[in-house]
């Protein structure tokens, strides 16, 4: 029998994040579904453990150097639910979330492609409720600490079911049927902004994003700073800079025909000279690695570093995760 719903779940090798998250998903979801777990990069012991405490779960094992559209790619085109609900591993779940978030699909119009819950964070605050469009200036504001996806707007902090622009990849629900058409992910994206390109691409083609603000999902999200973020943050920037430069052409992103050239130049010299001040900054901070702040530091440096170098280049962002990657394992 189709399930009515496929959950998916990337996990990079947390298990400490992953059962409680499994947890919550047995705890409080009545409507039938099937859970699809990729797991990144796992050691054999979590593996064997995934398998043993969850036999209900269908695991993807994926092993090579992927980002979150990837991963999560791989068990999309396996998904039979009528709706695909797609979570992350950090979350925690209080409530029936996806039945709920079935019932508004529910009742939605038919072009109605995706409705998320209200995301917040451990303490309680906001994360996301809603999410407006996105453009180059919003991205260069975001980029300065600027943007406030917390204050109520035509798109945001509404209240009960509304209609909003974007989507939080964190966690949504999308009608199988029209994720499918649209390609799933786009892969051009290795680590964001393939939730606000996918958004955005949703609304070109007539389909709608909702929220449901009386739902919530707790989202623990990054809590410490890790050596892999010189690889992440250059990665993200450069899909970043594709994606807003890109606008009109968001089925093709990786067609560089259709790429604003003076957008990208324009936001590509700003980044590099915000990095550049940061990397002056670091230059006279204890870099060592002996302690806590030095480590920190000393990634922070080699971030600034990486970022600037991967503005203007040909690579893709999956070559520049997999060479900072290797670079940063001693590879």
């Amino acid at each position: 029998m189709q399930p009515e719903v496929s959950i998916v779940i990337v996990s990079m090798n947390k298990p400490e994040f992953l059962f409680p998250c499994l947890d919550g998903i047995r705890k409080h979801t009545n409507v039938t579904y099937e859970t699809l777990v990729v797991a990144y990069r796992f050691t054999q012991d979590n593996l064997t453990e995934l398998r043993e405490r969850y036999p209900w779960v269908t695991v993807i094992e994926s092993n090579g150097l992927r980002g979150f559209a990837e991963n999560n790619n791989l068990a999309l085109r396996q998904a039979q639910g009528r709706y695909c609900f797609i979570v992350n591993d950090d979350t925690l779940m209080n409530m029936p979330v996806i039945d709920r978030l079935v019932e508004d699909m529910e009742r939605l119009p038919e072009n109605a492609a995706v409705v998320s819950p209200k995301i917040i964070f451990p303490d309680g605050k906001v994360q996301t409720c809603g999410r407006g469009p996105w453009t180059a200036f919003k991205y260069v504001r975001h980029y300065l600490h600027l943007v406030d996806e917390t204050k109520k707007t035509l798109w945001t902090m509404q209240e009960g079911l509304f209609q909003t622009y974007t989507l939080n990849g964190a966690c949504f629900l999308a009608r199988t049927a029209i994720f499918r058409e649209c390609g799933w992910f786009d892969e051009t994206y290795t680590f964001t902004p393939e939730d606000i390109a996918l958004g955005m691409l949703l609304n070109k083609r007539g389909y709608s994003v909702y929220t449901d603000a009386d739902i919530e999902i707790t989202h623990i999200a990054n809590a410490t700073a890790s050596s892999l973020e010189a690889a992440i943050k250059p990665t993200r920037v450069r899909g970043s800079l594709i994606l807003y430069s890109s606008l009109r052409n968001l089925d093709s992103p990786q067609d560089t025909d259709g790429i604003s050239w003076t957008t990208y130049m324009a936001l590509g010299c700003f980044i590099w000279c915000y990095e550049a001040l940061r990397g002056i900054k670091y230059m006279f901070c204890d870099c060592s690695g002996r302690s806590e702040k030095s480590r920190r530091n000393k990634i922070m440096r080699d971030t600034a570093a990486n970022v600037r170098a991967s503005i203007f280049t040909g690579k893709s962002t999956k070559e520049i995760f997999t060479e900072y990657y290797n670079a940063i394992k001693g590879v």
